[in-house]
């Protein structure tokens, strides 16, 4: 891990509620602690790559200036989705609808989809992990725009179940 990778997991760090988070490498183990006392509803989940680990918050108390209009759609379309499935982030990162810049999205409102089929992607600390869906139905909603930043636990799609 270089400085600047550490740099951007301090920053990425402070915005969020997480308490302390460690991280070996062959040999090498950083641990960062907030100031403050950690949020009181933390759930650890395996970050998608080898000897990593994350402490994502369930639901930060307080959103980004960035992801705000997101979560803020995300909770309007919620209530109105009685029989819907939703998809959620398993991690804090960057959205992307497509594998690179002018790729075609992996899904579009209205695709079919299965479990295991790749919805999307989530760069986290320079890696990019396929989220794959876990629900077989239609594609109804996407609630993130492309390229935007993500927090744990957020919506990313809305699926009406087959």
């Amino acid at each position: 891990m270089d400085f600047k990778q550490i740099q951007e997991l301090i920053k990425m760090i402070n915005k969020s509620n997480i308490g302390e988070v460690t991280i070996e490498e062959k040999g090498f183990k950083l641990t960062i602690k907030q100031k403050e006392e950690p949020a009181q509803n933390v759930i650890a989940a395996p970050f998608q790559a080898p000897a990593a680990a994350y402490a994502p918050v369930a639901q930060p108390a307080v959103q980004a200036a960035g992801n705000a209009p997101a979560a803020e759609k995300a909770k309007a379309a919620e209530p109105a989705a009685d029989n819907l499935v939703t998809i959620k982030s398993p991690m804090i990162g960057t959205f992307y609808r497509s594998s690179s810049p002018g790729k075609p999205s992996f899904i579009e409102v209205g695709d079919e989809i299965t479990p295991g089929k790749v919805v999307c992607i989530i760069e986290a600390m320079k890696l990019f992990n396929e989220i794959e869906s876990e629900v077989k139905g239609r594609i109804v909603k996407v609630l993130v725009d492309d390229a935007s930043p993500v927090e744990y636990d957020q919506p990313l799609f809305l699926v009406e179940p087959a």
